[in-house]
């Protein structure tokens, strides 16, 4: 007789023992940190969302609120917004960086938008903002648009960087490609001024397939990339932050790679962008997010996370970026 095969969990059952392992984990005399890594760290995004409701029906707290009350530090900030609907994050995050802005915006608050509006598909932009007027009460355009620290043209792009809605269809037109890598090249590489309007309109319209085939016509017509160009003929932070957003849209696993490095260099470790580097590469490819630092580091995002990281924060996002050679 063939041997009968196990009985494979619904998602439901799943959850259900996600959940209860959980709750013993926060219970009595001290809490259970390498449990909830366990469980957690290696869940997707459906599963963690199956876990939050499975969680709400054992105990009278939230998962999220369960956590923030029981963990501490750049650990607690982590696995709160690990375990948090990738909408709902991408709100808060995009919200934190603005509301940290004073008078200036720095690159890496920057970056939290142009990574919410440009590394994921265009359906997760449009539930990071249903999620943000739902949280604070008013669009993601808007706040971005009033924040005193931007100023035009920066303001212009992230603007229209998050309040785009792009396309996902995989119909490329080589000659809107050909006519438009000719503009990019005429704004970057003659009169190095990346912020015209061409220029911003291009990058924030365009969807993902077409400007993937604009950028290849720009590197076969003048033989290095966009983003090479960028940073080589523009110093602006202007031109740091369309490069991120170039990046993003058609390579995010170089940013993401960037980002990570950048985390960790220096006197001190930048743990708020190494958090969310590190959760968001994980929601868009890991992997790829590890062969692009390898390559361009000559070292490896565990090497260096490692080094520059200790405790279960350390654990945590060691999970997340998954076993390397």
């Amino acid at each position: 007789m063939a041997p009968v095969a196990a009985a494979v969990p619904s998602p439901a059952q799943a959850a259900a023992a996600d959940a209860a392992s959980l709750r013993k984990a926060v219970q009595g005399w001290g809490t259970d940190e390498r449990a909830l890594i366990e469980i957690l760290g290696r869940r997707t995004a459906a599963q963690r969302a199956e876990v939050r409701r499975a969680s709400a029906g054992l105990c009278r707290k939230s998962l999220l609120d369960r956590l923030r009350s029981e963990l501490s530090g750049d650990f607690r900030t982590a696995m709160v917004l690990w375990s948090m609907d990738p909408a709902e994050r991408g709100a808060r995050l995009a919200n934190a960086a603005l509301a940290a802005a004073s008078r200036t915006i720095s690159d890496q608050h920057a970056w939290a938008l142009v990574e919410v509006a440009c590394a994921s598909a265009p359906d997760h932009l449009v539930a990071v903002r249903r999620a943000y007027r739902s949280l604070f009460g008013c669009s993601l355009e808007e706040d971005a648009a009033a924040c005193p620290a931007l100023q035009d043209p920066l303001r212009k792009l992230l603007v229209s960087l998050v309040r785009s809605y792009r396309c996902e269809a995989e119909l490329v037109d080589e000659d809107v490609a050909e006519m438009e890598a000719a503009q990019l090249a005429e704004a970057i590489r003659r009169r190095k001024q990346p912020h015209g309007d061409e220029v911003i309109r291009i990058v924030s319209t365009r969807s993902k397939h077409q400007l993937r085939a604009t950028f290849r016509r720009y590197e076969q017509e003048h033989g290095t990339g966009i983003d090479e160009d960028i940073a080589k003929h523009c110093s602006s932070q202007f031109a740091k932050i369309l490069r991120s957003a170039v990046c993003c849209l058609t390579s995010p696993e170089k940013h993401f790679a960037e980002a990570i490095r950048y985390s960790i260099l220096g006197f001190g470790t930048d743990e708020e962008t190494l958090t969310r580097a590190i959760l968001s590469g994980s929601e868009i490819g890991m992997e790829r997010i590890k062969e692009e630092y390898k390559a361009r580091f000559k070292t490896t995002v565990t090497s260096d996370v490692v080094g520059d990281t200790s405790g279960y924060y350390k654990d945590f996002l060691l999970t997340l970026v998954g076993s390397e050679d």
